[in-house]
This record gives structure tokens, C-alpha cells and sequence, in this order.
């Protein structure tokens, strides 16, 4: 499950979002090139900060803060102005972090890259926080702000600067640029893992390729080697988490929370749901789809003809077939998706078109790489970067449609007036991953024009579904052990891992011989260190997806439009509104997950 789900959260920036569809009368800034099938995005004109304006350091920075800080709003229309001057300055700021970011965690080895991230949010960051905070308590003091309330977005704004307003301590600012700092350690330590296998050396996401090999004692040897390998910075990867439970209980105490699950519910903005809708989620997956799940490991288990089913038994395909091969490299992988958005319809298509012309595109392991796969949002430009560590594999095509939505999400949401507008709940932002990546399947022939490995394929996607949902109550669960019982001992934390895992996994598996490797599964699971409770959306969004693909298989025009007016609207509305203009509901009741999974069984009969 490592690179099955990737962040769009990343440092407390919100990184899920994406397009314009011509029907939908949403105008771009862009330069055609030829046939209109690629274009180059150009930022906006600033009308604030001059357009030559680089970010070297806070002196200069800070002139532009201290003229918002100070100016004087005589009216709505003024205030208006002011939160666009803000909303550019926000932009640029967010944009500089974000390719600081990107080169850091593309070459995880480059002193230089890491050196410049390190710089922002050391130096940059903490100095920006209390300005945040004047800025807000500036607008919600505002006379005229109330004026803005019944103007689409902006009172969903406004409710979120009072949110941050109420979560503002100051001493909490040197707590966050510690655990940014911290965070960094966990790329580092991944990233450098390497395996030595029939005389090479491969990273662990190719090295995880081998596990699909139709030969079993191949299989079971590179995966002793992963977990040996993992296991060797165990005791490095428990110390970093306890020192990053230990920072976020301390920021949550301070701003009066009793935990850090409740301060963090609250800095995510959810609003519409609790604590106590996760553990009805939770419940809904052990008696809906934990059960499906066991149906699929013992058909696996037979088809195999295994007395025993392993670890290593469950990547490898049920009939003995060789892998799935959906791609040759990197550029293959990138002109193939190209083709399938581009087909599914034409906008679609040129939005990764643009994305490979401008360069925003590293696709492909490598030593020296942070591990996983991200979506990031240029915020000033407004064209996204996609980041993962593609080798061949079928999960790396579907990874590519999950990021593309994300950057669809982008594109769709470019030209919103302000920069909270493009920012949508991250239950929304997934919404727009997941679904591309079962609309997608209409055109996955691109990939697989053999209609036996199309089936193949289709039905490889649909019990990933079924593992998914289970894997992310495990791990949204854990997480809710961890920061209700933020003094516990590393032991505690086994063996409440151990009881949280069996909760959720298949009952057929046999981890005899396995257990330190079990002990420790959760340390692939980059979202416990760089992005605490940023889980569930997967679960919500995954549910949400299933919904907008039924409604496309029913109708496609119907159900691409709907889908793509949901994600157009940004941060307009609430998450229930989002998902009714999608067409579906925000509901994780058993009774509607066990129609939704009625379905997805009914489809995988059919393949």
C-alpha cells in the first residue's frame, strides 16, 4: 500500500487540485501552440508585487506584509482589492516553498536543494506566521467584511480565518518550524534504502516490482530483502515519530486542545464531520468490506494452489500470468496517459500535455528520490507538478491517473478570484484523484489494447478498491490511538498496531515467522510523519468515486460533466454541496457502503 495513495497535503499546504472543459465556459490565460493540443500557462499579471520580485529573504518579503498590515479599507470594494493584493502575495510565497520543495524531494541527495528548503521554513516561515495572524484579525475586524459574506466563497473564507485566528499561539511558531525540519529526516532516511538483488542495486519501489514475479522463491527472497532493509532503520524511524507526537501534542496543548487529533480536526477545517463519523467509517469497513476482502485472499489463495498464504503471495497475479506491463519508461508512461485523458475528452488531454511542455513532470524511480508520489500545486503559475517513482507496473499507470486528477483539479480551479477559492476540502481534492482513476478505465485499452489483460487490469483496479478501504481504517485508526495516547511506550505502540491491523486485514494471510516486519508496517506510511491525519479523505473520497463511476458507466456525458462542475467550484461550497453537484453523497453509512461495494462486485463479476 506504500504508493498506492499519495498526499495532496503537503507542509500544511492544501495540494489537491486541477481544469478548464471547454463546454463548461471556464477561460484560460494561455499561448495555443499547434492544433490547439498543447498549451503554455503563463501567470497572471501581478498587480501588486513587481513581476521581477524573487524571494531571497524575509527583509525583503516582509515590505509587502507590512503594507497590508497598514493600509487603510474605507469599503467592501476596498477590502475586495485588499484580499486580492494578499491572495497574489500568498501565491508567490506558496509557489517559491513549493519548488523548494520539489527539487528537495526530487533529489533527495542535493545538499544545495535541501539547504534552500531548509532556509524557508527556518527562516522564511516562522516569520510570515504572526503577519498571517494580523492579516486575518485585520479582515474579520473589518467593518465592511460582512458585506463580503453573501458573495460566493467568501463566507466559507471568512469562517476559515476565524478558525485560524481561534489555533494562532505564538509559541507554537517554533514547534512548526521544528517538525518541518523534522519532517525532512523521513524522506531522507526512505529515500536512501536500497536493496542489492542478482547483482544490482534497486530502490525499494523497483525492487517491489519483483514481488509481482510468477516465481515464488524470487518473490519471497526480495521480500525478506525489503523488510530487512526497512527494519535496519527501524529504531531511527520510531525515534523521529515519537520526537514529531511529542511537537504536535505540545502545539495542541497550547492552543487548549486536549490532543493533537482534536487541534488538527480543527486546523483541517472539518466542519462537517468528527471524530465520531471516522469511527462509524471505521465500522462500516470491518463489517462491509473486511468481508469481501477475505472472499478475494481465499480465491487467491486456491487459485494459487498455496497451502500457505504469504506477504509475498499478494502482488503476483492468481493464474500464474507474468506481470501486467502497462508502460515501457517514463516517457511512454507519460505519452500513453496523455492519449487516455485526451480521449476520455480533449481538455483533459491537453492539460498533461502542458504539464510535460513546462516541464512539471518527474516520473520515474531513482536512487536518491524521496519514496511515494505527490500532486503539488503551483499556486502562482496555476500549473501543478506531478512527482512519483513509476518502474513498470500496472499500480504506477493508475498512480499517473490518481495525480492527473489532482492536477485537473488545478486547472479547473485556476482562475478563481482568490487563492483560498482554489483550495478545496481535501475530501474533494481525493474525490478528484480517485474518480479519474475509474473513469480513466474507459480508455485503459491505451495501455492494454489485448482485451484479455484490459479484463485483467480492469479487475486487478476494482479489488485494489477492496484493499484499499481497509488499509486506510487501519491506518486512520492508528492514528487516532496514537495522539489519544500521546505518552505511550514504543511497546504500546506494537502491540496497538498489531490489534488495529488484524482488525482490518484479510483472516487468510499467514504472518508466521513475520512478525518484526508486521511490527513495523506502518513506517512505509509516509502520512504519519509529513501529514498527520490525512487519511480518512482517502477512505471518503474512495467511496465518493465509486458513486461518480457508476454515474459515468450510466450516463458518460452525464457523469464526466457533473464530475468536472464539482471540481470547478474549488472552495465555493461545503463538502456536501461539492459531492451533490458531482451527482453522489457524502455518506459512509453501512448501508450505503454495502450498495457501493454491491456494485464494485457486480463489476468485477463482469471482468
Amino acid at each position: 500500500m506504500e504508493n498506492r495513495l499519495t498526499p495532496c497535503v503537503l507542509n500544511g499546504i492544501n495540494t489537491g487540485i486541477f481544469i478548464e472543459k471547454k463546454l463548461l465556459n471556464f477561460p484560460l490565460s494561455i499561448v495555443s501552440l499547434k492544433e490547439n493540443t498543447r498549451m503554455i500557462i503563463q501567470a497572471p499579471p501581478r498587480k501588486f508585487l513587481p513581476a521581477n520580485f524573487k524571494i531571497t529573504d524575509w527583509s525583503a518579503l516582509q515590505l509587502y506584509f507590512d503594507e497590508l498590515v497598514n493600509r487603510s479599507i474605507q469599503s467592501a470594494v476596498e477590502l475586495k482589492h485588499w484580499l486580492s493584493d494578499r491572495s497574489e502575495l500568498e501565491s508567490i510565497v506558496s509557489e517559491d516553498m513549493g519548488w523548494r520543495y520539489i527539487r528537495m524531494t526530487c533529489f533527495t541527495d542535493n545538499e544545495a536543494y535541501t539547504n534552500a528548503y531548509q532556509y524557508f521554513v527556518t527562516e522564511v516561515q516562522p516569520q510570515i506566521a504572526p503577519y498571517s495572524d494580523r492579516l486575518n484579525k485585520k479582515v474579520i475586524d473589518c467593518p465592511f467584511v460582512k458585506e463580503l459574506e453573501n458573495f460566493p466563497g467568501y463566507d466559507l473564507m471568512i469562517r476559515n480565518l476565524k478558525k485560524e485566528i481561534e489555533l494562532f499561539r505564538e509559541e507554537n511558531i517554533p514547534l512548526f518550524t521544528e517538525i518541518a525540519t523534522e519532517t525532512q529526516k523521513y524522506a531522507a532516511i526512505s529515500g536512501a534504502m536500497t536493496v542489492q538483488f542478482n547483482g544490482q542495486e534497486l530502490t525499494l519501489q523497483q525492487a517491489g516490482v519483483i514481488l509481482q514475479s510468477t516465481d515464488r522463491t524470487k518473490r519471497e527472497e526480495v521480500y525478506h530483502k525489503i523488510s530487512a532493509r526497512r527494519l535496519k532503520d527501524k529504531d531511527q524511524l520510531d525515534e523521529l515519530f515519537s520526537k514529531l507526537i511529542s511537537l504536535r501534542h505540545r502545539i495542541s496543548v497550547n492552543a487548549g486542545f486536549k490532543n493533537f487529533r482534536d487541534y488538527q480536526f480543527k486546523a483541517y477545517g472539518r466542519f462537517d464531520y468528527s471524530p465520531a463519523d471516522c469511527f462509524a467509517f471505521h465500522d462500516s469497513i470491518e463489517s462491509e468490506v473486511v468481508p469481501v476482502l477475505n472472499e478475494l485472499a481465499r480465491e487467491r489463495k486456491r487459485d494459487l494452489k498455496l497451502n500457505q498464504l504469504r506477504p509475498w503471495d499478494k502482488a503476483v497475479d492468481s493464474f500464474g500470468r507474468e506481470p501486467l506491463k502497462a508502460f515501457q519508461d517514463g516517457s511512454d508512461l507519460m505519452e500513453k496517459s496523455i492519449a487516455c485523458f485526451q480521449n476520455l475528452d480533449p481538455y483533459l488531454g491537453q492539460c498533461l500535455a502542458t504539464m510535460k511542455e513546462m516541464k512539471h513532470l518527474d516520473l520515474e524511480s531513482r536512487k536518491g528520490k524521496a519514496p511515494g508520489g505527490y500532486n503539488y500545486p503551483l499556486a502562482e503559475v496555476g500549473v501543478p507538478f506531478i512527482f512519483m517513482n513509476a518502474t513498470s507496473t500496472m499500480r504506477d499507470m493508475t498512480t499517473l491517473m490518481h495525480e492527473g486528477g489532482h492536477a485537473v483539479h488545478n486547472f479547473l480551479t485556476m482562475n478563481l478570484e482568490l487563492n483560498d477559492f482554489k483550495s478545496p476540502p481535501m475530501e474533494v481534492a481525493e474525490l478528484a484523484s480517485m474518480s479519474m482513476e475509474l473513469i480513466s478505465m474507459d480508455q485503459w485499452n491505451i495501455f492494454f489494447p489485448d482485451k484479455k489483460e484490459l479484463d485483467r487490469a480492469k479487475r486487478d483496479q476494482l479489488e485494489d478498491i477492496i484493499e484499499t478501504l481497509p488499509w486506510v481504517a487501519t491506518i486512520d485508526k492508528f492514528q487516532h490511538w496514537i495522539y489519544e495516547n500521546p505518552k505511550h511506550t514504543l511497546t504500546d505502540r506494537k502491540e496497538n498496531w498489531n490489534i488495529i491491523f488484524d482488525r482490518f486485514a484479510d483472516l487468510v494471510t499467514d504472518w508466521s515467522g513475520l512478525q518484526q516486519a508486521k511490527d513495523y508496517l506502518w513506517q512505509k506510511q509516509l502520512h504519519l510523519y509529513e501529514v498527520p491525519f490525512y487519511y480518512i479523505e482517502y477512505g471518503m473520497a474512495q467511496l465518493g468515486a465509486i458513486a461518480v463511476w457508476r454515474n459515468f458507466k450510466q450516463n458518460k456525458t452525464e457523469g464526466l460533466t457533473n464530475y468536472l462542475n464539482a471540481l470547478r467550484l474549488g472552495n465555493l461550497k461545503t463538502i456536501p454541496e461539492l459531492y451533490k453537484a458531482a451527482g453522489i453523497r457524502f455518506d459512509f453509512s453501512k448501508k450505503y457502503i454495502s450498495e457501493l461495494m454491491g456494485f464494485v462486485k457486480d463489476e468485477l463479476a463482469k471482468v
